[in-house]
């Protein structure tokens, strides 16, 4: 299958971390790491599976605060290249691994492509995020771009999470 992929959808994201690259790389794809930053402020990951390599898959499901909502996600790993580039295919799943609609809208893209590079700088790391839709329909390309806002605010707030668990590291 072809990703058919629209750039002008794609959302990027740049933050710059107090940490090696190595560190950063490690934090994306080590189980022990991941587990403990990732995903919107307040909430809590379960790691099912995770095999962060090329042709690997994650499963897992995110807990909200209160307990009330539970999102399972996948990722279909692309291309991951140490310590500089993760590249995979996000979605939402069952506790299976079957992708499922997105839980808040039924218009949401299947899967989201999104490559993340990190580069050295002086001991720190610029950490690069692009996503953009996976064969979406023109309605759902439209909802991502409506969404953008909000994805924003969620990886500012996920990303807040990764710079603190790396301070807590040092």
């Amino acid at each position: 299958m072809e990703n058919n992929l629209n750039p002008s959808f794609e959302i990027t994201f740049t933050r710059a971390f107090d940490a090696p690259r190595e560190l950063v790389f490690k934090a994306w794809t080590e189980l022990g790491h991941f587990a403990k930053w990732w995903g919107p402020k307040g909430f809590t990951l379960e790691v099912v599976k995770m095999d962060a390599r090329s042709g690997g898959e994650f499963l897992g499901f995110l807990t909200s605060p209160d307990g009330n909502l539970v999102m399972w996600r996948k990722f279909a790993y692309q291309e991951v290249v140490e310590p500089e580039k993760v590249a995979y295919i996000q979605s939402f799943s069952d506790e299976q691994g079957t992708t499922v609609r997105a839980p808040f809208n039924a218009s949401w893209p299947l899967e989201i492509m999104n490559i993340i590079t990190l580069e050295d700088d002086g001991g720190k790391t610029v950490l690069k995020l692009s996503g953009n839709p996976v064969n979406a329909s023109a309605e759902e390309q439209e909802n991502y771009k409506h969404m953008a806002p909000m994805l924003r605010q969620d990886l500012e707030g996920t990303f807040n999470k990764l710079a603190d668990y790396l301070v807590s590291l040092n």
